[in-house]
């Protein structure tokens, strides 16, 4: 199994909607490296869901449900791809952009050193880890 984590700004799509809805299409990914990590991500992969710009903290577990496909919203004539992806559980404690950046264990995350990025891959040392923050 591989980690990920997907990033969304609360005020567009956020986790509650995400839960509601119970599965969504992640879609309107514009960045190459973003698009291969899509790529990549297997049925059953687990990602982290990211509150950016409001919040700026891990919220829950999602995993995904469908492997990549061609884009339904790309209109640029380029090969843009989406999955599939449903919740599994909100964090018990959401684990903020300022512990991760304070946790010397997750000192190399994307997150930290790629910030824009929308999709990112997680190690099972540095997923290990946020886990044990959320329990804390």
């Amino acid at each position: 199994m591989n980690y990920w984590l997907v990033k969304s700004e609360p005020y567009k799509y956020s986790w509650e909607q995400f839960v509601k809805d119970k599965v969504t299409r992640w879609d309107g990914v514009r960045n190459y490296t973003a698009r291969n990590y899509l790529k990549q991500m297997l049925i059953g992969d687990s990602l982290f869901f990211y509150h950016s710009n409001e919040g700026k903290h891990i919220v829950g577990i999602a995993r995904v449900s469908k492997e990549w496909y061609l884009d339904p919203t790309a209109t640029d004539g380029k090969e843009w791809v989406a999955i599939d992806i449903v919740p599994c559980k909100p964090l018990k404690r959401p684990v903020s952009l300022s512990l991760i950046k304070n946790t010397p264990l997750l000192k190399d995350m994307d997150l930290l050193k790629q910030s824009r990025l929308s999709v990112q891959r997680i190690t099972p040392v540095a997923w290990n880890c946020i886990i044990k923050l959320s329990e804390e």
